[in-house]
Order: C-alpha cells, then sequence, then structure tokens
C-alpha cells in the first residue's frame, strides 16, 4: 500500500508495516503544483486557505494513495477538514497527533494505534528506525558540508532534509544517491558568499527563491524544518526522538532549537518564511523579539517565482545589511 500523510510522523511505523509512506507535499510542489491548486478550488475549497493543504487534497485524490495519515494535532488546523473532505470521498484516512503539551503517555498512546492499524511490531519499528537513522547521520553530514565547509548549496541542503521526510519511499536507493552526492560535494571548492542566511519556517512555496538569493551573493547555511524533517537529533529512544522534533511544538520550542544554530552556523541575518493565511505568521512577531538578528518577513502564496515586490524588499534588507 501507499500511505500518503499530511506532514512528518513516525514514517518508522509504515516502514516497518511493509508500506510505502509518501509525502503529499513533496508530489504537489514537484508535480504540476498550479494545477493542483486550480484542481481543489475548482472542487470548491476557499481562495483563501492555504496552497499546500489544496495542493495535498489533489494528490491525494489523484495520486495512487491507498490511505491518508493526517497530523490533526500538532500542523495546520485545516487538516482536519482536508481530512474530512477526502474521508467524504472514499479515502480512508488515519489520524495522529503530536500532543501539544509534550506528554510522554499520549505520543506512546499515538504510536500504539498507528502500530495497530498497520498490524506492525513495536520490536520491528524499533528495528526500522535504527536503519533510517544511518541514513540520517549521513544527512548531518550533509548539513555540515552545508555550513562547515560550504560545499553544499542551500537549495541542495533543502531538497535532500525535505525528502528525508519519507526517504522517496525508498530508503535503499535514498542512501545510494545520497552517498554519491556527498562523494561528489566534498571534492567541491567552498562556496564564497557574502552573508549567510537562516531560512526559519516551512519549506517555502516559492519555486527560485534559493536561486535568487545565490544571485545576490547569499548562501542559506540554515534550513530549519528541513532539518527537523530529518530527525537531527538521533535520540536512542524513539518516543524522545519525536519529542525532540519541534516542527509541531510550540514557537518556544523551535526557538530552543534555532538559537544555538544560528550561532554555530555564523549566520548573519534571518528570513522568516510563512505561507499566506497561515497561523504561522503570527510566529514570526515572536521571532523577532527573541532572535539577535535583523529578520525579514517574506510570505508566499501559490508554487511559483519570487514576485517583483519580494525582489525588492530582499534587495533592501541585504542593503541593510551592508551599511
Amino acid at each position: 500500500m501507499k500511505i500518503g500523510f499530511t506532514t512528518s510522523f513516525p514514517v518508522e511505523i509504515v516502514f516497518a508495516a511493509g508500506h510505502t509512506p509518501v509525502d503529499l507535499n513533496n508530489i504537489f510542489v514537484l508535480g504540476d503544483a498550479p494545477a493542483y491548486v486550480e484542481a481543489a478550488e475548482f472542487a470548491g475549497y476557499p481562495r483563501n486557505i492555504c496552497s499546500w493543504i489544496k495542493g495535498m487534497y489533489s494528490v491525494a485524490k489523484t495520486a495512487e494513495i491507498d490511505a491518508v495519515i493526517g497530523v490533526v494535532e500538532g500542523d495546520c488546523s485545516n487538516t482536519h477538514s482536508l481530512m474530512a473532505t477526502l474521508q467524504d470521498e472514499g479515502k480512508e484516512v488515519i489520524p495522529f497527533s503530536f500532543p501539544y503539551s509534550k506528554d510522554l503517555d499520549f505520543l506512546k498512546k499515538e504510536f500504539a494505534k498507528l502500530e495497530d492499524y498497520f498490524q506492525v511490531e513495536h520490536a520491528a519499528v524499533l528495528q526500522m528506525k535504527k536503519r533510517l537513522d544511518q541514513i540520517r547521520r549521513k544527512l548531518i553530514i550533509l548539513d555540515q558540508l552545508t555550513y562547515q565547509e560550504n560545499k553544499v548549496t542551500g537549495l541542495e541542503n533543502h531538497l535532500w532534509l525535505v525528502n528525508s521526510s519519507d526517504f522517496n519511499g525508498d530508503p535503499d536507493d535514498f542512501e545510494k544517491r545520497l552517498d554519491k552526492f556527498l562523494a561528489e560535494a566534498k571534492q567541491r571548492p567552498p562556496i564564497q558568499a557574502e552573508f549567510r542566511l537562516a531560512i526559519l519556517g516551512v519549506p517555502p512555496i516559492i519555486t527560485d527563491l534559493y536561486d535568487y538569493l545565490s544571485e545576490m551573493n547569499c548562501q542559506v547555511v540554515f534550513n530549519e524544518v528541513q532539518r527537523q524533517f530529518s530527525m537531527p537529533q538521533l535520540e536512542e529512544d524513539i518516543y524522545q526522538q519525536y519529542l525532540s522534533f519541534t516542527y509541531p511544538y510550540t514557537i518556544f520550542d523551535r526557538l530552543a532549537d534555532i538559537k544555538p544554530q544560528l550561532e554555530k552556523r555564523q549566520v548573519d541575518a534571518v528570513i522568516s518564511y510563512a505561507q499566506s493565511f497561515c497561523h504561522l505568521q503570527i510566529d514570526t512577531m515572536i521571532i523577532k523579539k527573541h532572535l539577535p538578528y535583523q529578520v525579514l518577513a517574506v510570505e508566499g502564496d501559490q508554487p511559483t517565482t519570487l514576485d517583483a515586490r519580494t525582489k525588492l524588499r530582499l534587495e533592501s534588507f541585504l542593503d541593510m545589511l551592508r551599511y
């Protein structure tokens, strides 16, 4: 079975059960994203709903997806309605929740529900974690090549880390390609850039953001949420690993991870990215208050290139850093 999901969750369970997890977001943004959005709006989804939700709806309907795991606590509140519309149209839906309180017993119960649903033993899940952690260790090396040796671009970092949410459905192939990429990247000369930037927030839907920043002589050395998808904590205990995963929890949990990373990576400034119509835009208020860096808030709506206004804001932001 191909099991779609709306955001990172304990993917070890699906792999251990012998099924293929599919991150609906990745299919959406790597496919004909505008057509997916248009199809959802034609079906009745409102214009002022996040494009990711509309994209996942269309992907779940048109791709070969047997069931959908929706993270209904710890992600977008619109996921509730997304799951309802999919269920109403005959798609099997499976809820999963991250506890806002970070309660260990609650999380264990959520694990147990999924394990029962997929009829997989917890021991098999733990064995799969060991397998995936082997790949995650190599992604840590990729991340270090980005901010320590400056041999991996911000876009490459973004793509590898964001795809670690489901390992493209095939961990063995993912690892093989990753090994090849790392061997090649290590031979590169270091990237020379004027500014070292961090991008906080969900992976940008703007298709040329990284390319444009590179043209402006900037190197993105920290992709916050993408890095979290790769589970860089590598906790020995699987429950602790998903309690250490900052994305589903509060902005203060995120900041506890962000602050030391910005310092370690010698970041010059921060871009705080959020989707249009998303509650995470409010978090930028707290980010600006608690980070001792210049912060530019960037908003994206449709999967498209940078508009002239956002380009001008980025240019002005970099000019401010210079002077």
